[in-house]
Formats: structure tokens, sequence, C-alpha cells
């Protein structure tokens, strides 16, 4: 794994990404509303060696956490578009969550630096509660991800600790979890926290909600192959997931967009479970 700076497109400093090999044929990847480059790890492992995956941190996460607002889709779009051409246009296009979200808009405004796109558990529009406010739906939704954002710790420790405890991951623990973790975790014994900006969490949170539909029009205008992988558990681990079937059925019906069930696997462990991260990383190389 190599650390990249590739210049923000509005010239306010520098966008990390990790980059996961030395293949010239490259992926470039978006992680989900409070992670990190750091969640592509085991979907990189499993590439074929002429392969690289390029993971992006977004900006207001881990190593772009110092990169100012606005923050939402077309500043992500714009983001990951600079990322594709500092890294030599066209490459395969991935996000997961929140990060699928913005690589369907990337993919959707810029067509000609993507070959392929590849949405996991995300990218689809979703019914929207009314009367709820964006900021409460998202703690409802993704609950002890983004409960961490507001809580110190006494150290490295206790932050995966933390982590571990978490209803979706605590079966599925490995080294890319707890690397993932420490990744994400700064600051002095004491008062170890998150690296994630929160104000870029709930900035994000509320333009997707806000602008759902606009994902729908997103979809029906891909000019390139696309595919979705998703999982049948949620973000807490429970049935059902994150996306409903019949969501799915209707975008698979109506567009272009390929879809298809991973099983045994969660909202996380989709991406971070040997099994499922082979299924991504053989979609997304085409074998």
């Amino acid at each position: 794994m190599n650390p990249i700076d590739i210049p923000a497109p509005d010239g306010t400093g520098a966008l990390r990404a990790l980059r996961f090999g030395d293949g010239d044929r490259l992926i470039l990847a978006a992680h989900g509303i409070t992670a990190s480059a750091m969640s592509f790890a085991a979907v990189a492992r499993a590439l074929p060696a002429d392969w690289s995956l390029v993971a992006l941190d977004l900006r207001g996460r881990g190593g772009s956490n110092h990169l100012p607002g606005p923050f939402g889709m077309d500043r992500h779009a714009d983001d990951l578009a600079a990322a594709a051409k500092h890294l030599g246009a066209p490459v395969v296009l991935t996000g997961q969550s929140l990060g699928a979200y913005a690589a369907l808009r990337a993919a959707a405004r810029f067509p000609e630096l993507f070959s392929r796109l590849v949405l996991i558990d995300g990218g689809l529009p979703l019914p929207v509660p009314t009367g709820i406010a964006p900021e409460t739906l998202l703690e409802a939704t993704v609950g002890p991800a983004v409960a961490r954002l507001k809580m110190t710790f006494e150290s490295q420790d206790a932050y995966v600790a933390f982590f571990r405890s978490h209803p979706a991951l605590a079966e599925s623990w490995n080294d890319d979890l707890d690397a993932y973790v420490r990744y994400d975790a700064t600051g002095e014994p004491g008062t170890i926290r998150s690296r994630v900006n929160a104000e870029a969490v709930y900035a994000d949170a509320r333009d997707m909600i806000l602008s759902a539909g606009q994902f729908g029009t997103d979809l029906a205008g891909l000019r390139m192959p696309a595919t979705l992988l998703y999982a049948p558990r949620g973000m807490l681990g429970q049935e059902p997931g994150l996306l409903p079937e019949p969501v799915v059925a209707h975008w698979a019906a109506t567009t272009e967009l390929s879809a298809r069930l991973i099983p045994d696997c969660n909202h996380y462990t989709i991406l971070t479970d040997p099994a499922p991260a082979r299924v991504a990383a053989e979609t997304l190389t085409g074998s």
C-alpha cells in the first residue's frame, strides 16, 4: 500500500489516496460515509497481479480530512474526476455506500473518464421518510458509525474495541478491519478520536436525502457497463439489507444496470470478508 497525493480540483490542497498493488490496469474506489480508503484492502488483495486499486480518502475523511467544504455528491464527483485524470483515464470506477452515490454521479457527469462502474451496496434512489430531519435519519440509520464521531478514547486499542463490539463486525473481525480502525484514529492517548470531519458527514447525508431523485436521473443516463453488488443484511448486520429487493428489481429492469446479490454478508463485510471481496474483485476486472 502506497499513499498518493492528488491535487484537488479546486486548488485547496491535495486529496489523499492509497494505492494497493503495482499493476498497470487501474480501479478507482470511493468509500462509505464515515469510512476511509482502507475499506478496500481485502478487495485489492483479491485482484490479479496486473491490476491496482487506488482508493480515495474522500474530502473530509482520512488523509483528506483537512480539505474544506462545500461537500456533497457533486463535490465528490469532481474529486473522483480529478483523481481519474491524475491516474490516467479511463479507469474502472467503484464505490461502496455513500461512495457508490459519489461514483454514480461521477460516472454520469464524466463518462469519458471511466470504462466500467461497479456500485457496492449503494447508488440506488431510496424512499425517504417525510417529516424527519436528515441528521436524525442519518443517526438512526448508521448508528455506531456516526456516534463515534462525537467520542474520544483512551487509546487506539480502546478505539478498536469499540469497533469490535459493532453488531455488523463482531463475528467477522479480521486484520483488515483492525488496520482500518487504526488508520482512522488520531490524537494523543486519552483523546483518541476519529479523523472523520463530522461536518462533512452531515453535509453529505443532507445532500443525499434532499436530492435523492437526481440519482435516478444519473442511473437512467449511464453510458458505460454498470453492475450493482448488494448485501442481504444491513448496517447493523440485520436483515433486510440496505437496498430493498423491489428497488433493486426496478432499476435493474428499467436501466442497463445489472444486479447481483452477494450471500452471507452485510453492508460492511461485503468489502471486508474474503469471499465477497473476491466477488467484487472479479466483477471489477471483468473476470
